[in-house]
């Protein structure tokens, strides 16, 4: 099974779009080895270089004499190990600000953002730069479920209710009264999933919501997180 590899990002020279990629292998001996990472590397910038975001668009981008895909089987012959292109997200501004990325772990975790600004100079100060930085390893830690409550998959937050229904049994309330206490519940879970509402990992009692209040005053512009995608190694 292809359960090692590493998670990868290629950026263009613009600052401005960028795609985060993850490639499986069967072993960490061989996710270490350079001539892996170097097809890796390969691999992401081909898919940067195109304007596809379906998986299996990707596979059929011209490589070489062929295609991606057979790009990565001919890898698969060289080096004896199942490897599989797995996944891939990509990110693209249209306007000011910037697409940034951080891969940690040696690639075990990997985090793409999209920041915009409103003026064109912003994206090129210190202030915009360490922030942006900040927050990408801000992801990579607390690995939020989505940037609002809106984004958060219905699936999970029904998962959640289950949970706080099966603490409540035995309670006695009346059934409206208990959903009333539930919404409240979910109020916590809000604030541990949703990035905007998290306290900063760097100033806890400050959420990342008031973080870019605050760093949009520093700058004398409007700084919005459009996107995030956080990969964790075979999640």
């Amino acid at each position: 099974d292809a359960n090692e590899g590493i998670i990868v990002a290629a950026l263009a020279d613009s600052g401005k779009s960028g795609v985060l990629v993850e490639i499986n292998c069967e072993t960490d001996f061989v996710a270490k080895n350079a001539n892996f990472q170097a097809f890796v590397g390969e691999v992401a910038a081909t898919v940067l270089a195109s304007d596809t975001t379906d998986l299996e668009a990707a596979k059929a981008l011209p490589k070489g004499d062929g295609t991606l895909e057979g790009f990565i089987t001919a890898k698969v012959l060289e080096m004896g190990e199942n490897l599989q292109f797995r996944r891939f997200e990509r990110l693209s501004l249209n306007g000011e600000g910037g697409v940034a990325s951080y891969i940690h772990l040696g690639g075990k975790v990997g985090v793409l953002i999209e920041v915009s600004a409103e003026k064109g100079e912003t994206a090129s100060s210190d202030v915009f730069k360490d922030l942006v930085k900040d927050l990408t390893l801000h992801i990579a830690a607390t690995s939020p479920a989505g940037l609002k409550r809106e984004d958060i998959p219905a699936e999970l937050i029904e998962s959640e209710k289950d949970i706080f229904r099966k603490q409540m049994e035995g309670a006695g309330k009346p059934a409206e009264i208990l959903e009333k206490i539930i919404e409240g519940k979910l109020g916590k879970f809000y604030s541990e999933r949703c990035l905007l509402e998290q306290g900063f990992v760097k100033d806890p009692d400050t959420t990342v919501k008031t973080l870019l209040e605050l760093k949009s005053k520093e700058l004398g512009d409007t700084v919005t997180v459009n996107n995030f995608f956080r990969f964790g190694l075979g999640e």
